[in-house]
């Protein structure tokens, strides 16, 4: 049955991904290249130069483990933002792991325009099973990528399994408050074709009784209250890469559901943050 759920739920994320519009979207409001929530210092600077900005602050917890001689894992790449920031930053080697063949063809043709080919992997698969051996990576790093996935806790020991004792596993993820109601976060899901969300309880659980130390949160739920804001008004007063990259219809439904998704957010119902543990 776990197995079901889990194939289920990657063919699902795999068909968001690879669909038109979600493409247009997060290239064209989102930026196209770091495709996550952003640390703002200003609530009206640009979307990804604030996602650029939480890259940084993921990349600052492990920095002391990177390094030309190390390997990292991006779990659910996307467009591959993170990964050459990383590669350009340490000089390590990153396997970019991720579901979607549209957005990992962007992602190469980044990687060549940078000179980063010889640095970076692109992997077509899925985070349940890992293409790779125990004990491969020195960090494992993730960015709102584990909401897709239709059992967590397997790719919570896949992420242990690969990497080597004493590696790192940093990641941030897009969750439900623990005593949030199922109507004010089930817009979010919808847009985001899950069935519905973890809590920060959850993971945390989840990394201790994986034998990870330090298994630590920092809270930063509200840069998403301005995150989802700024996106409200991406869509309603629409540049013409956005009008030209979706269909109108589209528009339409992110028109209705952001504005929701935004106040579950300033209500207190989602929760996001960076999570760190250090395998034992």
């Amino acid at each position: 049955m776990a197995e079901d759920t889990a194939a289920r739920a990657a063919d699902t994320a795999r068909t968001y991904y690879n669909t038109r519009d979600v493409d247009g979207f997060y290239a064209q409001a989102w930026g196209g290249e770091d495709i996550h929530v952003g640390v703002y210092v200003d609530e009206r600077e640009p979307v990804h130069v604030a996602s650029g900005r939480t890259v940084e602050r993921l990349a600052a917890k492990v920095a002391d483990v990177l390094g030309p001689d190390s390997t990292l894992l991006d779990m659910g790449s996307g467009y591959g933002g993170a990964s050459r920031r990383l590669a350009q930053q340490f000089d390590c080697r990153v396997v970019a792991l991720n579901i979607s063949e549209v957005q990992n063809r962007r992602h190469r043709e980044f990687n060549s325009e940078c000179g980063l080919d010889g640095r970076i992997e692109v992997v077509t698969g899925s985070f349940h099973d890992i293409p790779a051996p125990d004990a491969s990576f020195d960090v494992v790093w993730s960015q709102e990528a584990l909401c897709h996935s239709g059992d967590r806790p397997r790719v919570l020991r896949e992420a242990r399994r690969v990497l080597k004792p004493g590696g790192h596993v940093v990641f941030t993820d897009i969750m439900a408050a623990e005593d949030a109601p199922e109507s004010e976060v089930r817009p979010l899901a919808e847009r985001l074709a899950i069935s519905g969300f973890a809590t920060p309880g959850f993971y945390q659980e989840q990394l201790r009784a994986l034998g990870f130390a330090e298994a630590e949160f920092e809270d930063l739920s509200a840069h998403m209250v301005t995150h989802y804001e700024r996106l409200v008004e991406e869509v309603q007063t629409p540049g013409p890469g956005l009008v030209k990259g979706v269909s109108a219809e589209y528009l339409e439904r992110l028109e209705t559901n952001l504005p929701q998704v935004a106040a579950a957010c300033r209500n207190g119902h989602l929760r996001w943050g960076i999570f760190h543990g250090r395998r034992g």
